[in-house]
């Protein structure tokens, strides 16, 4: 197989964007977001979206093309990059994929054919079992008939946590098992993934807790504050406002605590959201890994691929 694609992956606040800016400028690439909060429009700040002058030097494709109240499933996801893959290399470059939603990663590689689509009667009755005994109390039902997948959410993970139950609802089979189950879409191209990681949790942490802050900064808080103004229908269960963050803001508004709470409860959840990613490429096979931590990375990205990869 000749035809070649690039995965960047990595926890968020890793330099993933960076990375990606620094190898468009080197090499005949062009960037496919991997991120299923980058797609929507006017969720800027606490996406981390990149700015304008970013996106004009170094566009992205994937970025900003549906409005917060739509939806978008990894199923979408894989058809838009199989058929900008295709462009992309008919056009004699190199697709470079970036992103930190490694379920993107994973549909893209393997396809997601094994997977029902969603029941909104099914769904209906989770969403009244958990207003009863809590999104927790459900996580514990799903260790009981699905321990692989419920080990990898966390207890308030209320979205993915029902996903998983309304799978095995429907087909009476786990998630877990129907990924392993199902028929390999096999994606035809040679990938070559590569991983920013940290050498230290720590530092990474540090990186966390400093971005959000600059979100704040930044004008994050008016930014959910115009996005309910622009789209009323928006609230607590739209997909747009589950992202991380966002569901804090969400609630910090709606008066369920203070500020400094905000700032806290946001750096927890995008630590937690780092943790599952590194769990997530923990579990993925052939990556080649990069300290994220290094301040030569992307030097050092670039030089394996130049090395490595025959672009």
């Amino acid at each position: 197989m000749n035809t070649k694609a690039i995965f960047i992956m990595g926890p968020t606040a890793s330099g993933k964007t960076g990375a990606a800016v620094y190898l468009h400028s080197k090499l005949p690439v062009e960037i496919i977001s991997v991120d299923s909060a980058l797609v929507f429009k006017d969720m800027n700040i606490g996406t981390a979206k990149p700015d304008a002058d970013t996106l004009a030097s170094a566009p992205h494709h994937l970025i900003d093309i549906i409005e917060p109240t739509s939806a978008y499933s990894a199923a979408n996801f894989r058809s838009d990059a199989l058929r900008l893959m295709v462009d992309i290399t008919a056009r004699g470059k190199i697709p470079l994929l970036v992103g930190g939603t490694m379920l993107y990663f994973k549909a893209l590689e393997g396809g997601l054919s094994g997977l029902p689509e969603a029941n909104p009667v099914v769904r209906a009755r989770l969403d009244a079992r958990a207003a009863f005994i809590g999104w927790p109390a459900m996580h514990e039902k799903l260790a009981l008939v699905d321990p692989e997948t419920a080990a990898r959410l966390q207890p308030n993970d209320a979205q993915r946590i029902q996903r998983a139950l309304e799978v095995f609802e429907i087909t009476g089979e786990s998630m877990s098992s129907l990924f392993l189950k199902q028929k390999s879409e096999t994606l035809p191209y040679h990938i070559h993934k590569i991983a920013l990681v940290p050498s230290d949790r720590k530092v990474l942490h540090e990186r966390i807790a400093l971005r959000f802050e600059q979100m704040l900064a930044a004008g994050f808080l008016d930014e959910v504050k115009a996005l309910l103004a622009k789209y009323p229908s928006l609230n607590a269960e739209s997909t747009a406002l589950r992202c991380v963050g966002y569901r804090q803001a969400l609630e910090h508004l709606s008066g369920e605590y203070d500020a400094d709470e905000l700032r806290d409860r946001g750096i927890f959840a995008t630590r937690q959201l780092a943790k599952r990613q590194l769990t997530w490429l923990r579990g993925m096979d052939d990556i080649i890994e990069f300290d994220c931590l290094n301040s030569d990375v992307n030097e050092l990205v670039f030089n394996y691929i130049n090395q490595n990869i025959k672009v």
